[in-house]
């Protein structure tokens, strides 16, 4: 959909629209959110994840569902002209600060309730960014692509060849069509037809793989309700992080056309693990 709202313009990029894509992609093919949690907590936390029981991945699954149909509806209801104000980043930190002091208190029992307020907290972070990069929030698309930053990041078993950032949205592709077509003809109402359902689904079985994550570290014994809180944060500003990166790339999109910004995207990102790989 990012074609059918671009402006068009001169196929060259600025020195500035080349240092904000570069940074992109640092960022969307960087750090997995596990590799940032083990460097937080000093645990291998990928260990921890392959010892978490059947019954809590399916616990953690049935979370994020629940957690990202609520967040559709409440964090973007009122995203479009006319809606409330973004507060501060800092708000959010606080926010996420406490009810990740909540969640690590009260361990798993918690995230039925913990994650629901998290994930809304942050799909708001993720629209004022979206916002402040020209998206318009009154177009389905826009609000669409706020809830695709929960599927974005390297994962494991990524495409060969392709850079992940394009590779998730690739899979989310036809999803995001239909479910946008879907709220263009039928507005807010639209949010609890199967095809958005669809969506919440192809996006929450990437977003729960990240939950799951955050679920192992929550699991070491010396993380507690404080280090519950560092976990909660660095969830927050993993997201934060990836949102800016996205509308970063939406907004060349915008501007240069999809194909001409992913040919440049993925060249920076050949160019990058060339770069790690000489380091080692």
């Amino acid at each position: 959909m990012t074609n059918s709202l671009a402006l068009g313009s001169p196929r060259t990029f600025s020195d500035k629209e080349e240092r904000a894509l570069r940074r992109a992609v640092a960022i969307l093919e960087g750090k997995s959110f596990v590799t940032r949690l083990t460097e937080l907590t000093g645990e291998p936390v990928t260990i921890l994840l392959r010892k978490l029981p059947r019954a809590i991945t399916n616990q953690v699954n049935a979370a994020v569902r629940r957690a990202l149909s609520q967040a559709l509806e409440v964090a973007l209801y009122k995203m479009g002209e006319g809606g409330f104000p973004e507060p501060p980043p800092a708000m959010f930190q606080l926010a996420s600060t406490v009810t990740g002091g909540v969640g690590g208190f009260f361990g798993l029992g918690a995230l039925a309730v913990e994650l629901p307020v998290t994930t809304t907290l942050m799909l708001r972070s993720i629209a004022g960014i979206a916002v402040r990069h020209g998206e318009p929030m009154n177009h389905p698309a826009s609000r669409l692509a706020c809830l695709e930053v929960f599927a974005l990041g390297p994962q494991k078993g990524g495409v060969s060849g392709e850079a992940s950032y394009y590779a998730a949205r690739a899979f989310l592709a036809k999803a995001v069509s239909e479910a946008t077509q879907t709220l263009l003809q039928r507005g807010v109402a639209g949010t609890s037809a199967p095809v958005i359902v669809d969506l919440v689904t192809s996006i929450g079985s990437r977003f729960g793989v990240v939950v799951s994550e955050k679920t192992a570290a929550g699991a070491i014994p010396v993380v507690g309700a404080i280090g519950g809180a560092a976990v909660n944060v660095a969830f927050m500003q993993h997201f934060q992080q990836l949102a800016r990166a996205h509308f970063a790339v939406r907004e060349l999109e915008r501007r240069h056309g999809q194909h001409v910004v992913r040919a440049k995207y993925q060249s920076y990102d050949v160019s990058r693990k060339h770069k790690l790989e000489s380091r080692l």
